[in-house]
């Protein structure tokens, strides 16, 4: 295991850093792996290289699938000479992805609130049949960094590519508990509701 010095603001200098360590097993986002990946998907997929931000250029060699056909599991390299994101060779590489540590990261649920109402402009004569049923999206294993696990503040904190949260009042030592409260916009969700 080794440790990689990561900023704790891309636009603040002043926020200082933080160590985060780096090993044998990571996690990454679910949303950027595809197996099958249409012409502008440029995060991982069998055979791909990316950044992992502060870290390496990592490839997927193989993704492995449990008995109902899902993907549990990448197995990839990575290049020791990349270290700190960039190639002493030139390449270049068209995604950076945000990744864990497996075995430092902590479980946390995360809430996501959508819109409450499914329209824009809900009935006023009966409300209640506008309602979003999935305006709350409760991720119960989501995985954290360590800092943010155990830290108290209830300062909003940003997750990278997904937004500011804030820890919630039901958050306890075993399980902290964040709510979203505001997204940020995803690129490539866009050109996919796009068709």
């Amino acid at each position: 295991m080794e440790e990689i010095e990561a900023v704790n603001h891309p636009d603040d200098p002043a926020a200082g850093t933080r160590r985060i360590a780096f090993g044998r097993e990571l996690y990454v986002e679910q949303d950027d792996f595809m197996e099958n990946p249409p012409k502008k998907f440029f995060r991982l997929s069998p055979g791909s290289e990316v950044r992992l931000r502060y870290a390496y250029f990592l490839t997927c060699r193989e993704a492995v699938k449990n008995a109902a056909g899902e993907v549990r599991e990448l197995r990839c390299t990575y290049d020791p000479a990349t270290r700190g994101g960039n190639a002493p060779d030139g390449r270049k590489v068209k995604a950076t992805l945000h990744w864990l540590s497996a075995a430092q990261s902590r479980r946390a649920e995360i809430r996501l609130y959508h819109p409450l109402f499914a329209k824009p402009g809900p009935d006023t004569a009966d409300f209640a049949s506008d309602l979003n049923p999935q305006s709350l999206e409760v991720l119960k294993d989501a995985r954290v960094e360590p800092d943010i696990a155990d830290g108290l503040s209830s300062e909003a904190v940003q997750f990278e590519r997904q937004g500011y949260f804030v820890r919630d009042a039901d958050s306890t030592p075993a399980l902290p508990v964040f709510n979203r409260t505001i997204g940020l916009r995803d690129t490539f969700a866009k050109e996919v509701a796009k068709g």
